[in-house]
């Protein structure tokens, strides 16, 4: 449960930050070979120090790097596990908004050789963001289940891992190892990132699943096994929480539905501290389902959208804090933007200063709502 030294905190955030023209043009320059790679980073580590500035000017209890040096909140990720490839096989994958469809093809990837950890991934980029905070450092990383969730077990090879059980463990070992990797360095905050646990809650993404080969009904009910797993040994003095959402790309979504279908299993079976949940407009429905949030588990509220510009109002915010208290008593709540601002280094649409106002407004209303954050 969130209190005054312990994360999740009262005013909190996802993670990624809208990454300033410096870093977008040095990685460009970097893709053509005008900079090194030593030249990148040295862009990079400035434009961390300005970010982690920036969130601890305006009264963050936590930090990160804004994700600065990824191209994409997962694959970055991904690629790096022992065994996974990166494929040619782009997908399709249909964001929508207010005007329409954009189509948007991320590179796939292939499990073409037993799962195994050859490295912390991210250690050297939590180690720099931990020397430059006096906040705490969060380090966020994809869930165990974004490896299987796009491609499903077509995307496995079958010769590799003829059965899935195998795959799970090997798996669920891989995040088991990588966590006691981070503990080491001293991270004490750690997110999972996991879109699939709430694309589950959308009919035609469970149906999606049916067709990939898996059982969309019950597809959360292995991940939540298999995160688990990979969470037994965790390391005292680490809080885990998820971050769960219905897509964010370029300002736009994937997935629409409430938390209903995944919320029995997920609040009261999931071995996190937290959970990071999008509660920004109607699409993520009503807060009826946080009634299966036990005690000693920490709500954060998503009530701040990162897809728009345009400054919540204060006491919108209170009022749907004391909304959602009718469900999850108030001690065990956290307020904090719905997503982070730039999940690929696209971004979304909306500026640098109207990023900071609404981080701004997440701390001044947790303020008003539980005193000093």
């Amino acid at each position: 449960m969130s209190d005054s030294d312990t994360p999740p905190f009262r005013a909190d955030h996802v993670g990624s930050l809208l990454r300033p023209k410096e870093v977008l043009q040095a990685r460009d320059d970097r893709m053509t070979g005008r900079i090194t790679a030593a030249q990148l980073r040295a862009v990079e580590d400035k434009a961390i120090r300005d970010a982690v500035k920036m969130q601890e000017d305006i009264g963050l209890r936590s930090v990160t790097d804004g994700e600065f040096r990824r191209a994409s909140w997962h694959m970055d990720y991904l690629y790096q596990i022992g065994g996974v490839s990166r494929t040619q096989d782009n997908l399709k994958v249909q964001f929508r908004n207010e005007k329409g469809v954009i189509e948007f093809t991320p590179a796939a990837l292939r499990v073409a050789a037993p799962l195994r950890l050859e490295k912390c991934i991210f250690g050297d980029d939590f180690q720099f963001l931990k020397s430059v905070a006096r906040a705490t450092p969060k380090l966020t990383i994809p869930s165990p289940s974004m490896i299987h969730y796009r491609g499903g077990r077509a995307a496995i090879d079958a010769a590799v891992y003829p059965a899935m059980d195998a795959f799970w463990d090997d798996l669920a070992r891989v995040y088991a190892e990588e966590i006691a990797a981070l503990a080491a360095m001293g991270c004490t905050y750690l997110q999972l990132d996991d879109t699939s646990l709430a694309y589950l809650n959308d009919p035609a993404q469970r149906a999606h699943i049916t067709e990939l080969g898996g059982n969309g009904e019950h597809q959360h009910e292995t991940y939540i096994r298999v995160i688990n797993k990979a969470l037994a040994g965790k390391p005292a003095g680490m809080t885990v929480c998820t971050h769960m959402c219905r897509g964010n790309f370029r300002s736009s979504w994937v997935a629409s539905g409430g938390y209903d279908h995944v919320a029995e299993a997920l609040f009261g079976g999931l071995a996190v501290d937290g959970f990071f949940l999008e509660y920004d407009d109607a699409r993520s429905g009503g807060f009826e389902p946080l009634r299966f949030v036990p005690r000693g588990k920490t709500v954060v509220l998503g009530l701040v959208t990162t897809k728009k510009g345009a400054l919540e109002r204060k006491n919108d915010l209170k009022r749907r804090i004391d909304e959602a208290a009718k469900y999850v008593p108030l001690e065990q709540i956290c307020l904090s933007p719905q997503c982070g601002f730039s999940s690929t280094l696209e971004g979304n649409a909306l500026t640098l200063e109207e990023q900071a106002a609404k981080l701004r407004l997440v701390v001044e209303t947790a303020r008003e709502v539980w005193g000093e954050v």
